[in-house]
């Protein structure tokens, strides 16, 4: 699936960071979402690395990355501690300054990168999400339905890493089929990692993430908006026509509570841009990015 791309493993101070690269140019950093891994680019990569340097990371806590246990304040899987592993990751191969595109949660950690590590992220694409803190503090029964995942995994250990730990590829096959809009979208190969990947440590690892988000990723999103901290880079937002984040809100309005230069606009999908419309999300990943 990343044919030309060199696998590595870069040993930074909290983690080992998986990850493919390959490509020349300018960097591009592609962050993947829950509960996928950097296999999530594989339809992108090969053409986007014919002008970027691609690299195709896996998110503390996912595919072949690092998995700590998780502490009792969930720092150790916040945004913030999974941003500057990514950061130093770059460093180390010799990138100061990138690109980045996250989708779902790696949006997330991009989102937190961007206002963290302003000096090294040039452009910023965020796919299928919303600001967490807008989606936590609004909530109402809508977004409960439909992001029930949300309330579920945030639960105390180890009541979501057991339940999901009886059946992890049921659940897997579910939580994609029902964010997608296209279960073909998901090649058997690809499918074959994620399954691979989605281990008892993976399942514990994402259930932090997820208590991150609800606590102390709150709590810094809280301390930037009341430092009046914005995205000092251009921002592209893109969302699934077919799904959820669209029709409930103004994304790209909501993004410019956080930055100044907003731009974005849907693609004829559901969850899974990179998958389910790999054509368009390369068209515009390339004209943001160019």
């Amino acid at each position: 699936m990343f044919e030309g791309f060199d696998i590595r493993r870069i040993e930074v101070a909290e983690a080992d960071v998986n990850l493919a690269i390959g490509g020349s140019g300018p960097a591009l950093l592609l962050l993947h979402g829950y509960p996928q891994t950097h296999v999530l680019w594989h339809k992108l990569a090969p053409a986007l690395a014919e002008r970027y340097t691609v690299i195709a990371a896996d998110l503390r806590g996912y595919g072949d990355s690092s998995k700590p246990p998780g502490d009792e304040a969930h720092l150790r899987y916040s945004k913030r501690a999974m941003a500057k592993d990514l950061v130093a990751a770059l460093e180390r191969l010799g990138f100061d300054r990138f690109g980045v595109t996250g989708h779902d949660r790696g949006g997330r950690v991009g989102h937190r990168m961007a206002l963290d590590h302003a000096e090294r992220v040039e452009r910023l694409a965020l796919l299928d999400i919303a600001p967490t803190h807008a989606m936590y503090t609004t909530a109402d029964m809508e977004f409960g339905r439909a992001y029930y995942h949300w309330f579920f995994l945030i639960q105390p250990f180890d009541l979501p890493e057991r339940m999901i730990g009886a059946n992890p590829e049921y659940f897997l096959r579910r939580k994609l089929g029902q964010w997608g809009r296209d279960e073909s979208a998901f090649t058997p190969a690809a499918m074959a990692e994620y399954l691979r990947c989605f281990t008892a440590e993976t399942i514990h690892a994402s259930c932090e993430d997820y208590r991150a988000s609800a606590t102390v990723d709150l709590e810094h999103d809280e301390a930037s908006m009341a430092a009046g901290q914005k995205v000092v880079c251009p921002v592209l937002a893109l969302w699934g026509e077919q799904g959820f984040v669209g029709r409930k809100y103004d994304v790209v309005a909501q993004w410019r509570k956080w930055a100044d230069d907003v731009r974005g606009h849907a693609l004829p999908c559901g969850h899974y841009l990179p998958e389910e419309a790999p054509r368009e999300t390369l068209a515009a990943l390339l004209d943001f990015f160019d």
